[in-house]
């Protein structure tokens, strides 16, 4: 124990057996030190400075007592490291250099080094020391960047001052002119120590100082900013940093040794020393502590990459570049209001997140989408606007679309997610999330925190939307799945209200927010059924039919379950878990399917405006269109009935199309709506007047225009009756746009389409149910499939779930009448392959 050492310590300074000679007593600071450290009215920050000051006084007078009984001059010593900070734990290494000018006698010299080493490890203090010429310093620091990297700390102790100012003089010049080449060698130091230690942020015994996160982090985020070349955002990271450095002091306070590693027996003794709650208060603080320092070091170490991309870059060669010879990047769009520039997703010029309260999660989207970063200067853009213009409540549809889209994102949906939390954004936006935040999952089998955890389950659980109907429902229950760990008692109880209050908050409809409300309720009845209860007992099915009491909910629930699991950790899912959970849901569907089906509404009476251009197609035998753009209204407290017009930002367009019937309209109106940069979000295809002398072709859409920009009635009709007597070649310009599209963007790899045939589920027709990553020209491709395939499109219901698609055609024959199955399965195929 420190305490205890210190205590019976002898006179400072006294050699062990064979140690050269004794030193002159220095008894005061072992008694000083150990008052201090028992000062409980001495913590933090201060008790570090005054632990440093007493030890600089110790040493200082060491080196002055003995350097003047030799006659020696020319010495200085200087503290490195954590030490030259001054910030020093209760057992804390001393980092010291024993600094020379090269004209004293090494044997002196020697004498000295032994009469300042000897004291410090009679005390049982670890030592880390060294004996230079500042010359001998310079090169050290040139072959070993752990060196260079502990002179940026130094500070001057006792002995000649001017021999450290100029070693720190030079100790700065040369990072700074080496920084180029030896930043790269730091970050790859810290990705090392990364993958060794691990992430402190979701460890149950983090190392304080090496892990992700962690004190080291910190350090190197020192020397970046000390090298000019970049700086970490300041925000909070100082405050992180100190609050390691208190957990630390605690640990070394209540183990008595020098130990950086948080063990579990540690964690009531450690909260209780910092005068916390518990053991998960202390955990979620530390947490807390990393993420802010492991986000802090993801941007700077960004930033530095960018820099020294730009500087390999010859001057004469950077002018030569398109788009870069005034110093300024290319922009490519993303979104509206969202751009690429230097390898990140940032603002346009033109965006105004104080009027736009979608913004933040449309270019969150849009980034995850394309596998970039957002910058932190547009998220900061965001969260000032935000403060002032918060979301509506309930959400926009855009706004739920987006996030959907944000989610559905796989993995590049982590790094812009903790991006957004890191600056506040998550909580404004789902207040709920504050209770899971960096909250601790003791379970061993956890990977993550509760927080992580969750957005981990989205990650899987995009993996899974081609299995499911309502991949966005999927997604949104896979965030909320563990949303009631954050309260007392059963959390899937708790839960379930929570969820149904989000779901609300986002704008779900009720019957929506009823089955996302089931599935957080029951998102462990599956897996707990499938392995605690024989699946021949005609109860054991019986309740699980009870519980979900639909196909559609229990395929959810089959994909949550999956995705919950796999974001576990590698212990919670296996062969024989999903075999048996398989089973489970095989059988659950078989006694579903005997149950009556559900009344199935009949279609709409078509509209009048429906049928007034049904009529005026007929009469011109040519398309006809309608445009109704819809409009946002602001909302907050400073709105009035009176508000500028300005401030209203079309949120997207309903377009009617009818056209007399004819083969090729899908896939023709379809196309001209992708040459038109529109982004179908869903769509309606019917058939008036089916079998009559003249029907007639009626398309209702909900479009979004990609880039802000509504589009001109005209245009879309001149370009679709091209499209329609075979003028205009869609396919070329839609390839053309593809390519233009891949040169730039980084895709995100996204599950491959499924196109299947569910028979049986139409009398007079055959459905066609396909499933793929929303993209440009996907319904054209789609429509194109069909039509080559020789099958009438009845009747199209399109739908778009954040960046999934999942469409239904009702198909028949040239007879008009269903498919066969076996053709039907090779409609489906072929499609398959189309889209493939």
């Amino acid at each position: 124990m420190t305490e205890s050492v210190e205590e019976t310590a002898g006179p400072a300074g006294t050699p062990g057996p064979g140690s050269g000679p004794a030193p002159a007593p220095e008894g005061g600071y072992p008694a000083a030190r150990l008052r201090l450290l028992q000062d409980d009215t001495a913590a933090g920050p201060d008790r570090r400075a005054a632990l440093a000051r007493l030890t600089d006084d110790w040493l200082a007078g060491l080196l002055t007592r003995h350097a003047t009984a030799a006659g020696l001059s020319g010495t200085a010593l200087v503290a490195v490291g954590g030490y030259g900070r001054g910030e020093l734990s209760p057992r804390s290494d001393l980092d010291l250099l024993l600094l020379h000018d090269g004209r004293a006698d090494p044997g002196a010299l020697a004498a000295l080094a032994d009469h300042l080493w000897y004291p410090v490890w009679d005390l049982g203090l670890d030592l880390d020391h060294s004996v230079r010429t500042p010359a001998e310093a310079r090169k050290a620091a040139r072959e070993d960047l752990k060196v260079q990297l502990g002179l940026l700390d130094a500070r001057h102790l006792a002995g000649d001052p001017e021999l450290t100012a100029a070693l720190r003089s030079t100790a700065y010049a040369d990072w700074r002119e080496s920084a180029p080449k030896r930043l790269p060698e730091l970050h790859d130091l810290c990705q090392e120590r990364a993958e060794r230690q691990g992430e402190l942020q979701f460890l149950l015994e983090p190392d304080l100082k090496e892990a992700r996160g962690g004190l080291r982090d910190a350090t190197a985020l020192r020397a970046v900013a000390a090298s000019w070349l970049a700086d970490a955002p300041r925000g909070g990271l100082e405050a992180a940093r100190t609050r390691l450095l208190d957990t630390r002091d605690a640990l070394h306070l209540t183990t008595g040794r020098a130990t950086d590693r948080l063990s579990l027996q540690e964690h009531p003794q450690v909260a209780e020393a910092l005068g916390m709650l518990d053991a998960d208060a202390l955990l979620r603080q530390t947490y807390e502590s990393a993420r802010t320092i492991s986000y802090a070091a993801d941007v700077t170490w960004r930033e530095v990459g960018r820099v020294l991309r730009a500087r390999s870059v010859k001057p004469v060669l950077r002018g030569l570049l398109p788009g870069r010879g005034a110093g300024k990047g290319e922009r490519s769009p993303l979104a509206e209001g969202v751009v690429e520039l230097d390898g990140e997703a940032v603002l346009a010029r033109t965006a105004r997140p104080e009027r736009d309260p979608v913004l933040v999660l449309r270019a969150a989207a849009a980034a995850a989408q394309a596998g970039l970063p957002l910058a932190t200067h547009s998220i900061r853009r965001c969260a000032e606007a935000a403060a002032t213009r918060p979301l509506p409540v309930p959400w926009p549809a855009e706004a739920r679309e987006e996030l959907v889209t944000l989610l559905g994102a796989g993995t590049y949906t982590v790094p812009v997610w903790e991006a957004l939390e890191a600056e506040g954004l998550v909580t404004r936006l789902l207040p709920d999330w504050e209770r899971v935040r960096c909250r601790p999952q003791r379970n061993p089998v956890h990977t993550w925190t509760v927080d992580r955890h969750l957005i981990e389950t989205a990650v899987r659980a995009s993996a899974l939307t081609r299995r499911v109907h309502r991949p966005d429902l999927l997604l949104v229950a896979a965030l909320l799945h563990d949303i009631g760990k954050g309260w007392p008692g059963d959390h899937s109880v708790a839960g379930e209200t929570i969820a149904r209050d989000v779901a609300a908050r986002l704008g779900f409809g009720a019957r929506d927010t009823a089955v996302i409300a089931t599935l957080v309720r029951h998102h462990l009845l599956l897996i707990e059924t499938a392995t605690r209860r024989d699946l021949d007992d005609p109860a054991t099915v019986g309740a699980v039919a009870e519980a979900v009491r639909s196909a559609g909910t229990l395929e959810l629930l089959h994909a949550l379950t999956e995705a919950d699991a796999l974001a576990t950790g590698p212990a919670a899912w296996s062969a024989w878990r999903g075999g048996l959970v398989a089973d489970l849901v095989k059988r659950v569907a078989a006694r579903l399917a005997g149950e009556p089906e559900e009344e199935v509404r009949p279609a709409d009476e078509p509209t009048a405006e429906q049928q007034r251009l049904a009529a005026e197609a007929r009469r011109t035998k040519g398309p006809v269109l309608a445009l109704h753009a819809r409009a946002e209204t602001p909302t907050g407290p400073e709105d009035s009935s009176g508000a500028d017009e300005s401030a209203r930002r079309p949120v997207g367009v309903e377009l009617l199309i009818a056209v007399p019937e004819q083969s090729g309209v899908l896939p023709a109106a379809a196309g001209v709506l992708a040459l038109h940069r529109l982004t179908v979000r869903a769509a309606d295809l019917l058939v008036l007047d089916p079998g009559g002398a003249s029907p007639v072709l009626l398309l209702s859409w909900r479009v979004a225009a990609e880039y802000g920009s509504l589009p001109d009635a005209d245009r879309l009709r001149v370009d679709l009756v091209r499209a329609l007597d075979g003028s205009l070649d869609i396919p070329a310009r839609l390839a053309e746009r593809e390519r233009a599209y891949a040169r730039r963007a980084r895709a995100v790899l996204a599950p491959p389409p499924r196109v299947s045939a569910v028979t049986g589920s139409s009398r007079t027709a055959t459905v066609i149910e396909v499933r793929a990553q929303d993209a440009h020209g996907l319904l054209h491709r789609i429509g194109r499939a069909l039509e080559t395939a020789g099958v009438a499109v009845r009747s199209a219901h399109i739908s778009t779930l954040g960046a999934n698609a999942v469409d239904a055609f009702y198909v028949t024959d040239p007879d008009g009448e269903p498919l066969a199955d076996a053709a039907a399965h090779e409609l489906a195929a072929a499609v398959e392959s189309a889209l493939g």
